[in-house]
């Protein structure tokens, strides 16, 4: 993909593993060479059985460590499992997805107190869901992620507002998204710091008619390519600091 002539010029690179899952789909990590440098990478699996036992196979969990415009910082892409047969029946398998990102957030700050870390990516879960206010014990206020040594979730607010990022049964989730370790929100010109975070949905990216209007401009239907681009809006995160 980053090979096609409309792509090459920006300089991308990407990092990503054959995952397990059972539909073929993956995780990866796309980003711009000289902006990112990578240093250390690897997959942690996810192990999930249903009740018979049998192995369920799903997506890794990618981790990757390296320097953005000189400074260390970590990235998690996720996608958790699905909400296949109901969210209820299927919050297990995302609430074992929580603990191992979970266990991979505690392993680099065993290494780093201070690493800033950023997960994302679809987790088939609303901030507000069990695996991460019981799980990974996220909080939308900053004061609260500062003064506990708690993950900041600024998707929280968005959901709390009745945004989203995928529409189902004429209601919006925030399926997609970002949160970090309180070390990106700490006052150091000199650092990166936490801006802001938004949900990406110009008008190119919504049904303007039919029966999705108003919803991300998916690109199949019906089992159909319709054009568009995702059943999902792309959420944005925005470090700032000070110009050398």
């Amino acid at each position: 993909m980053i090979r096609q002539p409309s792509l090459s010029l920006f300089q991308y690179g990407v990092i990503h593993y054959d995952s397990p899952d059972e539909r073929g789909i993956d995780v990866a990590l796309l980003y711009k060479k000289g902006v990112f440098i990578p240093q250390n990478f690897r997959t942690h699996v996810l192990f999930l059985y249903d009740k018979k036992g049998e192995r369920d196979k799903t997506r890794d969990q990618l981790v990757v460590g390296g320097f953005l415009g000189g400074e260390r910082i970590y990235f998690i892409v996720n996608h958790w499992p699905s909400r296949s047969g109901g969210q209820a029946r299927s919050q297990p398998y995302r609430l074992k997805a929580a603990k191992l990102n979970l266990r991979i957030i505690d392993s680099i700050q065993r290494l780093d107190p201070n690493a800033k870390i950023i997960s994302m990516g679809d987790f088939n879960d609303d901030p507000t869901n069990k695996s991460f206010k019981s799980i990974l014990q996220t909080t939308g206020k900053k004061q609260i992620a500062l003064k506990e040594n708690r993950l900041y979730n600024p998707m929280e607010i968005m959901h709390k507002k009745s945004l989203g990022t995928s529409a189902y049964r004429n209601r919006w989730h925030v399926l997609d998204q970002m949160y970090m370790t309180p070390s990106l929100l700490e006052a150091s010109p000199s650092h990166w710091r936490y801006w802001k975070a938004e949900i990406f949905n110009p008008p190119q990216l919504i049904h303007s008619k039919g029966p999705y209007k108003g919803t991300p401009f998916r690109s199949f239907s019906n089992g159909k390519f319709t054009g568009g681009y995702s059943d999902h809006f792309p959420v944005c995160l925005y470090l700032l600091r000070e110009k050398n």
